[in-house]
């Protein structure tokens, strides 16, 4: 039985509220086990190289950028991570979530030309956004131009007074409220309770699993809710891309429904299937795929609204302009736009004979070589 939409928009407001409270628990945890601690925590991300790459594994650990961003928001906002090392993980966070869409892929894997056209559509995402970092990164480590550009219209924001960005506004005093009453009902068991009174780190430690589990959680349920709300929606929306031929038409649909469903992922690979079965070119697919990397930033924005200092809507800010300016500088240069799909048709030329170079693929991209890359940069 389908729920009515009206139910759909309940509870994804539920949930959007209840990934707002897993924010404000995780900064009370990170708070609760105090500096000396989330010191040591971060010790492995002793430059910006490894926080790079830190971003890009605990995002395919997690299969989830909006769980990566999300939580870096609320560890910058509790001032335990600082803009240096939060803006390259935020960068690796773009990189990890593309192997979700290349493991979709893998579902084309007995017919041999669907795989081929499924496992391009996915890797041109990793291209991109390896392109993208390849191109802002040093640029930042350089002149540290989007940080001054986020810090900019974080002071630009505030100054027109909007209401999520004041300490005391309604929407903060009720995110915490809700992080209170969490707090409050943990604390009548007796066992987390014990824990607060012999041993306030691994209560801490505790309380910030489950601020991570509970933003995990919030965010599967909305999208969830979303998707069952727009699946049509999605379906329209990439008829009407593939009738005008991609460019800013698709761009644009890509925005609406990441933004609308609230996971890049979602967009990314129900695209996959579909580029795989023939009914959509891949140059047409590339542009939806863009938008959706502009459309997830909107979590890590949402996410902002809950942490105490306006340091979190920096980060967020951040995300946004690294998204936003990727394209800008990639897509309108036909060359450039071109290199994503050219290195991904070459690279499923080379899957579709040898089906081994895909599982390769995947291990040294997005397991093997940050692993590898936290040990040379610490």
């Amino acid at each position: 039985m389908k729920k009515r939409p009206v139910l759909n928009i309940l509870l994804a407001t539920f949930f959007l509220y209840f990934f707002l409270v897993s924010i404000k628990l995780l900064e009370k945890g990170i708070k609760t086990l105090g500096a000396e601690y989330t010191d040591q925590l971060f010790q492995s991300v002793s430059s910006p190289f490894a926080g790079l790459l830190v971003g890009t594994l605990a995002t395919v650990l997690v299969q989830s950028s909006s769980v990566t961003t999300a939580t870096i928001v609320g560890l910058v906002g509790s001032g335990f991570l600082n803009l240096e090392y939060a803006i390259p993980m935020v960068m690796g966070a773009n990189i990890g979530t593309t192997v979700t869409n290349t493991l979709v892929s893998f579902g084309h894997v007995r017919r041999e030309q669907e795989f081929k056209r499924a496992f391009a559509a996915s890797t041109m995402h990793d291209f991109f956004n390896l392109m993208a970092v390849l191109a802002l990164f040093p640029l930042q480590l350089a002149t540290g131009f989007l940080t001054k550009m986020s810090i900019y219209a974080t002071d630009a924001i505030i100054a027109t007074g909007f209401t999520a960005t004041k300490p005391n506004s309604p929407i903060k005093a009720a995110i915490k409220s809700g992080a209170n009453f969490v707090v409050d009902f943990l604390s009548r068991i007796p066992f987390i309770d014990n824990l607060y009174q012999n041993s306030y780190r691994i209560y801490a430690g505790l309380l910030i699993f489950l601020a991570i589990l509970f933003i995990f959680l919030s965010l599967k349920n909305i999208v969830s809710n979303m998707k069952s709300l727009m699946l049509n929606r999605i379906e329209f929306g990439l008829d009407r891309a593939l009738a005008k031929g991609g460019g800013m038409v698709g761009i644009i649909i890509g925005i609406f429904i990441t933004f609308s469903v609230q996971s890049s992922s979602i967009t990314t690979s129900i695209l996959v299937p579909i580029v795989g079965s023939g009914i959509l070119a891949i140059e047409n697919a590339f542009p939806i795929t863009l938008g959706a990397n502009i459309g997830t930033t909107i979590t890590a924005v949402l996410a902002s609204f809950a942490v105490e200092t306006t340091d979190g809507l920096t980060i967020a800010l951040c995300h946004v302009f690294f998204n936003l300016i990727s394209v800008i500088i990639i897509y309108p240069i036909k060359p450039l736009r071109e290199i994503p799909i050219k290195l991904a048709t070459a690279l499923s030329n080379a899957t579709a004979k040898r089906k081994s170079v895909a599982i390769l693929y995947v291990l040294i991209t997005f397991v093997l070589l940050p692993l590898l890359g936290i040990v040379l940069f610490n």
